[in-house]
């Protein structure tokens, strides 16, 4: 247990950004913001006809006919101001796992200088390059050395041994690069899902006004389509955004992870190459 010790202790010394791990605060204060904003920009008398928002009046702008959408634009805004959030939140904290070196540029020198047995170089890299993809290198650089001064271990272990201390330093960083990301996958479709509501609403409301009476009333009508329509366009935006940044930040991960076996098989190998099995 001594190298998976070694490689915890690697992997947990993360320096950075490591992200907001209550993401509850964020949608909560983008709440707050969201309703101000339709309260009191949207819903502000200058956006409509005769300057009074209530009832059915016919708005003067834009920002009148989305304010038309009713309390479940609210929501949606929540949702997108939360993605957008939590998107710049990704992006800092992944920022801060790859690391001040191009990722690309740290694999091969890294790879280069395991392969040529040069494994002080290959630290030094990992304590100038940082970050999660640093950590899990140090961790399998820590393991390996561990096993050469190991004599009552077979190679097979050995290199079991070098390959399992990886991929739990690789697991521990794995929670770090993942968070909030499940998040912005679950407004993906709460944002059709709102859009969908609001939309009905509209819907119901236009159905209304046409029983109305025996008739129809126009106005009544005419608010009932643009909530149902607003609603959708608001709705269909937020899931695009959401579903954007989702793939966006999955491939960069990919990106990461991908590396990192690069990086971990070639520390393997080079054991396998370098040694014998001892009898």
């Amino acid at each position: 247990m001594a190298t998976t010790t070694k490689a915890a202790a690697q992997a947990k010394k993360s320096s950075g950004f490591g992200g907001v791990k209550d993401a509850w605060i964020i949608m909560a204060i983008c709440c707050v913001i969201a309703y101000c904003f339709y309260f009191f920009v949207l819903g502000n008398p200058d956006n409509f006809v005769g300057g009074d928002p209530k009832g059915h009046p016919l708005p003067g702008n834009l920002m009148g006919t989305v304010y038309k959408g009713g309390v479940v634009v609210g929501v949606i805004l929540t949702l997108l101001l939360s993605v957008i959030c939590l998107g710049v939140e990704r992006f800092f904290a992944l920022k801060s796992a790859f690391g001040t070196m191009n990722l690309a540029k740290f694999t091969a020198q890294v790879k280069a200088a395991i392969k040529a047995g040069k494994f002080d170089e290959a630290q030094l890299l990992c304590n100038k390059m940082k970050g999660s993809v640093a950590n899990v290198v140090s961790a399998s650089l820590a393991a390996y050395k561990d096993v050469e001064t190991n004599h009552t271990m077979k190679k097979a272990q050995k290199i079991a041994k070098i390959q399992q201390a990886h991929e739990e330093a690789t697991q521990l960083e794995m929670p770090t690069l993942q968070m909030n990301l499940p998040i912005i996958a679950t407004i993906v479709t709460l944002g059709t899902l709102t859009a969908l509501f609001g939309t009905v609403l509209g819907m119901i409301g236009s159905f209304q006004a046409l029983s109305a009476g025996g008739g129809a009333d126009s106005a009544a009508l005419s608010a009932g389509i643009s909530e149902a329509l607003v609603n959708t366009a608001s709705g269909i935006l937020t899931s695009w955004f959401a579903v954007v940044i989702y793939n966006y930040f999955t491939n960069k991960i990919d990106k990461l992870t991908y590396a990192l076996d690069e990086v971990g098989y070639t520390i393997a190998t080079t054991y396998d190459v370098n040694h014998t099995d001892e009898v």
